[in-house]
């Protein structure tokens, strides 16, 4: 009977790693999802792994269009390819977020703002200097590639320690990230933190401090904005977990 049961946890936990990747990429999902909301639940364990699988893509490729092109080329070649595979996923996070954290002056309208699928002027100017920023600092950085292959595993941990401690404030029945902010349990997360950390203390191997820098851009990302958005909106959405996905890549790559 245990082992049967094993069989079965084992089955959902291979669903729920392909249901993650499904969720933040466009990559097809080569197996049958039985979707239900404690699964979408459950795949939240895997975000920083799925960073991981990207980052390897990412890294990968600039190390092959370095055969051909310069840095600054391929760095720009490897974003773009980013945006494509992700569809811009988090980066549409965070031009909402800025829309409604600067537009709006109530709760309400502030969530009515990151709701409108229209960009605005604030969204478009931090959206703009967001992927200028990245660029620079991949260029700067001491190695692209342990860059490329590190920073979007590392920076898919804040999403999932603002849903731990922060409530969930926007609409449930029109929001697409409803199923992952009800029920992520701690011993989940705990896994997912202990990952997060092994990619930083294997990465300091190359890069010495990369841990250390990996926990400080988590750690403050994660206070600082969940603060703000505590304090402006009073929990996180959707849109707020993909703006932390991008700020904790940018403060990380400060850090390289």
């Amino acid at each position: 009977m245990s082992k049967h049961s094993g069989r079965i946890t084992g089955s959902r936990e291979w669903q729920a790693f392909w249901l993650a990747l499904g969720f933040l990429t466009r990559i097809p999902i080569p197996v049958r999802i039985d979707y239900s909301q404690q699964l979408m639940n459950q795949c939240s364990l895997y975000f920083p792994l799925v960073g991981l699988l990207l980052g390897a893509l990412y890294a990968g490729l600039f190390a092959l269009l370095s055969l051909a092109w310069s840095p600054l080329v391929c760095v720009l070649l490897v974003l773009c390819f980013h945006l494509f595979i992700t569809g811009a996923f988090h980066e549409d996070g965070l031009a909402d977020s800025v829309d409604a954290l600067g537009g709006g002056y109530t709760v309400a309208k502030r969530l009515a703002i990151m709701k409108d699928s229209r960009i605005g002027t604030y969204g478009t100017v931090a959206l703009v200097l967001a992927l200028a920023l990245k660029a620079a600092l991949l260029l700067d950085a001491g190695s692209i590639g342990l860059a490329l292959l590190t920073a979007p595993a590392i920076s898919r941990l804040p999403p999932l320690l603002l849903m731990a401690f922060l409530p969930y404030v926007s609409d449930p029945e029109t929001s697409k990230s409803k199923p992952v902010a009800e029920g992520f349990s701690r011993p989940r997360l705990m896994v997912a933190v202990t990952f997060t950390a092994l990619v930083g203390l294997v990465g300091s191997l190359w890069l010495p401090g990369l841990w250390l820098t990996a926990a400080t851009a988590i750690v403050m990302v994660t206070w600082l904005w969940g603060w703000y958005l505590r304090r402006q909106l009073g929990g996180y959405t959707g849109d707020a977990l993909g703006a932390s996905v991008v700020l904790c890549e940018l403060v990380l790559l400060l850090g390289f």
